[in-house]
């Protein structure tokens, strides 16, 4: 099948479909690993390094890791129990064996730098012949490199990067490229390790003992890990899988938690909804804050507080206000935005993007999922500290200030500013989360302010947020237009989830825009965002949507719903951004936003169903 976006035709058979991946990592960076074993998106040394391997953006010059069964043969892939070491399987007539994907966590030690990336080939049973293919592309495939050989090691070197293959099998050089094919015996096995090289370092060889006891800590390192986790409902192995998905999106150095590993995987395959999601939105952490405090991971949660406190994130300023929408990793704040014209994007769905201009975007919702996260820490973790409060009193009075007036809202439109509902909600959240705080533990601030503010937002809300006549609370203040982000009404607990008029909107909402348990954002039909372009449901307003339903006492219609969004997961219980008309998986992915509201919706529908 050939798609394209105007400019030319692509072969569709040589992209996977996105849902088609599992994701590896060290806390520092990760790796996706097709189904068919091929490593087709890598940044090193780095989640937003430039890419080695990104043949998932462009089949031709974004450079992969091929390995595979040599002859036909089915696949299955899988994670170990409990780990992010995954499995993919090759069942062929003569045989069948795996590939263990991993790269171990080496967290303080002199090995992190290295960011190693093992691949062990196992023969289970019978013989099978295997093929491998080496072919990185530096710097998003702009980068020339050269090859040198040595015996099992060959050594990629670019002008900004220098990699080192080494391996159990025979290794063979064909021009910038490295290849070997070897077959293996019942029983038998073959190690690849890639690493990074960092100026002075040497190649090290990782010999068959050494990739087994490799292997075995890192099994050890991410079971300890989930070990922690107090949840224990119905749907354990769904939260767990989405709790490892988060720690793996996580960068280690900081404790800043990136929104997806990935960039300009689209929203709609052709169209221009492409975007580089590996930063730190301010939203989407704080709300991972939540998940990881709700299921026991308290640490997690301070390395995200460490993150916002220690780099100044509340005491920067500039155009926006004392926050902008998003950081870099490191808590840099200029991400600016290019496009990589020589790469064709997946599926032909042009341009690939690097950086993100909506760094300059206004959000105010940003405000309440920040103030809110600190208030879950400082109640479920530990006392903020003074110098911290005093940090949250500043942006609380500045948000005072400033809540009233239009944004670009929660979704990032580029059609101008607009007075939305959930900016105003989220601006509540942040002044009344503050307050309860300031009481429950004495705290110096000047509550009678913020006490006024917070109920301007409420009465505003209520007076010109509802619309007549939709009977429902619409997208904007004084519009008609639906938005499925007013769903965190009741979960932000700025009404009751059984009030006659959040109960209108839940229903007004389901006849709109929930299609068979899944939700869009809204209809860019009746509300234009400046974007070319539909797109497809928003799973992150899907989980929000069953979580409304629990809250509304609807728990049959909640269950149904979230059993019905379960079966969107990919073959591993992970998720993209967005779910396609037929089912398929569209945006980056994994994504952070998406999982962490499977994780909500699960822990209180659990909790309602007793």
């Amino acid at each position: 099948m050939e798609f394209g976006n105007g400019a030319g035709r692509v072969d569709g058979s040589r992209y996977l479909p996105i849902s088609e991946h599992g994701l590896i990592g060290d806390l520092r960076t990760a790796a996706l690993v097709g189904a068919n074993g091929t490593i087709d998106w890598y940044c090193c040394p780095r989640f937003d390094s430039p890419s080695v391997f990104a043949s998932l953006l462009d089949a031709d010059k974004g450079g992969s890791f091929e390995l595979s069964a040599d002859v036909p043969a089915r696949t299955r892939q899988f994670y170990f129990p409990d780990t992010n070491v995954l499995i993919t399987r090759f069942y062929a007539a003569d045989g069948v064996a795996e590939i263990q994907d991993f790269m171990p966590v080496a967290e303080g030690t002199s090995e992190a730098a290295r960011h190693r990336l093992i691949r062990r080939v196992v023969c289970v049973r019978g013989t099978l012949p295997f093929a491998a293919r080496i072919a990185p592309r530096f710097g998003y495939g702009a980068e020339a490199h050269t090859v040198s050989m040595r015996d099992h090691e060959a050594v990629f070197e670019s002008p900004s990067l220098s990699l080192a293959l080494t391996s159990t099998a025979p290794l063979e050089c064909d021009g910038t490229d490295v290849w070997s094919r070897f077959k293996l015996l019942e029983g038998e096995s073959m190690v690849f390790a890639l690493d990074h090289l960092t100026e002075g370092a040497r190649p090290r060889g990782c010999p068959h003992a050494e990739a087994r006891e490799q292997a075995e800590a890192t099994v050890r390192f991410w079971r300890d890990w989930l070990g922690q986790s107090r949840y224990r409902g119905r749907w354990r192995e769904m939260v767990h899988r989405s709790a490892l998905l988060l720690k793996l999106l996580t960068y280690g150095p900081t404790g800043a938690i990136v929104a997806a590993p990935t960039t300009s995987l689209p929203e709609l395959v052709g169209g221009g909804r492409n975007w580089d999601y590996r930063y730190v939105w301010v939203r989407d952490a704080a709300f991972c804050v939540y998940a990881m405090l709700r299921l026991g991971f308290t640490s997690e949660a301070e390395a995200f507080m460490n993150f916002i406190s220690q780099r100044g994130i509340m005491r920067c300023g500039g155009p926006t206000g004392p926050l902008q929408i998003m950081y870099g990793i490191d808590g840099r704040v200029d991400l600016p935005e290019y496009e990589l014209p020589h790469f064709e994007g997946y599926l032909g769905s042009a341009p690939v993007r690097v950086g993100n201009a909506a760094t300059k975007q206004l959000q105010l919702d940003i405000y309440g999922a920040l103030v809110d996260s600190v208030y879950l820490y400082d109640k479920w973790g530990q006392p903020i500290s003074s110098d911290h409060w005093d940090e949250v009193n500043a942006v609380v009075d500045w948000v005072c200030d400033h809540w009233d007036q239009p944004d670009e809202g929660v979704w990032e439109t580029r059609g101008g500013r607009r007075n939305f509902v959930y900016s105003r909600l989220m601006c509540w959240v942040a002044i009344e989360r503050a307050i309860r705080m300031a009481n429950r533990r004495g705290l110096p601030a000047d509550l009678p302010r913020w006490q006024r503010s917070r109920d301007a937002i409420y009465r505003q809300i209520m007076r010109e947020g509802w619309s007549q006549e939709r009977g429902a609370f619409a997208q904007g203040l004084g519009d008609h237009v639906l938005d499925a982000s007013v769903l965190m009404m009741p979960m932000a607990k700025f009404i009751s989830p059984t009030d006659p008029k959040w109960l209108a909107t839940l229903d007004a909402l389901s006849a709109d825009l929930v299609s068979d348990s899944l939700v869009y954002r809204y209809d860019p039909e009746t509300s234009p965002d400046g974007l070319r372009g539909s797109e497809g449901t928003f799973s992150i307003c899907s989980f929000w949507y069953v979580e409304a339903l629990t809250r509304a006492g609807r728990l049959e219609e909640a269950r149904l719903a979230f059993e019905k969004m379960l079966t969107y997961a990919n073959h591993l219980g992970l998720y993209s951004e967005e779910i396609g008309r037929t089912g398929e998986q569209l945006g980056n992915f994994p994504q952070a936003f998406t999982h962490l509201s499977l994780i909500s919706a699960a822990f209180n529908l659990d909790r309602a169903l007793g």
